[in-house]
């Protein structure tokens, strides 16, 4: 599925799909153009049969430093609006995308690019890395639905202190918050990445496949609708893969998993 973009790269390793911003000269900035490539690069990775999780990388010192202000700043009130809902909807399809998303969060991720890390499923952080949402300073709010996810993620008091002030959050800080669960030195950042992606892989991917939609799908129905939700999941998943696994359990054995075509 590899294929030649201007602003972002992709590389395939077996099971793994990565993804590289790549606007290094930039800080890897959030524009129309990565959000246009982005969108191809979904298009193809929701018809590889072959992908069981994704990671999100930025090429150079940066994850994403941030929106493209110099393009922002020519926008009216309308394509601002616009460019919002492009985001958010890319970001959205991260959320809905049936493999596990992982950010490697490998240096600045403030504004878009703490957007888009909150928008994966599971954030890993280089202790030299950055994280927040500056906008205040800038007359802005966030405006790829980061007032919306980082107060799921790490509260609403929280959300608001660093909304409000726009500090930037250090790895032991965002650890503690829970807005990235691990951190590692800057140079152990891909292998613990790729550790984690492997370690995922190793299990059911129907049952991976289904905990992120019934976990998702939870969040935004309530509690006892998710719990019907994960109900019925949990019942499909016997007489197919859930059976093999309790019965490789039993035999001692390793389950033999059927690829996930679904």
């Amino acid at each position: 599925m590899e294929r030649a973009f201007n602003t972002i790269r992709s590389e395939e390793q077996g099971a793994v799909r990565l993804l590289f911003l790549n606007r290094p000269e930039a800080l890897n900035a959030l524009n129309g153009e990565v959000f246009r490539e982005m969108n191809l690069y979904l298009d193809a990775l929701e018809n590889d049969t072959g992908a069981g999780i994704l990671i999100i990388t930025g090429e150079g010192k940066a994850f994403a430093a941030g929106a493209d202000i110099a393009e922002m700043a020519e926008m009216d009130s309308e394509e601002a609006f616009l460019f919002s809902q492009t985001g958010q909807s890319l970001f959205s399809r991260l959320e809905t995308l049936p493999i596990p998303v992982i950010a490697a969060v490998n240096g600045y991720a403030l504004g878009g690019g703490c957007e888009l890390a909150m928008a994966c499923d599971i954030r890993i952080m280089s202790r030299k890395a950055r994280l927040g949402q500056p906008e205040v300073n800038l007359g802005l709010i966030p405006g790829f639905s980061g007032t919306q996810r980082m107060s799921r993620h790490i509260g609403l008091g929280n959300a608001l202190y660093y909304l409000f002030s726009a500090r930037q959050i250090d790895a032991e800080e965002a650890l503690r918050t829970g807005l990235v669960q691990q951190v590692t030195e800057a140079d152990e950042l891909m292998d613990a990445v790729t550790t984690l992606a492997e370690e995922i892989l190793a299990k059911g991917p129907q049952a991976i496949r289904k905990m992120k939609a019934v976990v998702r799908e939870g969040l935004e129905t309530g509690f006892s609708d998710g719990s019907i939700l994960e109900s019925r999941n949990f019942g499909s998943l016997f007489g197919g893969e859930g059976t093999e696994g309790m019965k490789a359990f039993l035999e001692k054995r390793k389950p033999e998993w059927k690829p996930d075509k679904t």
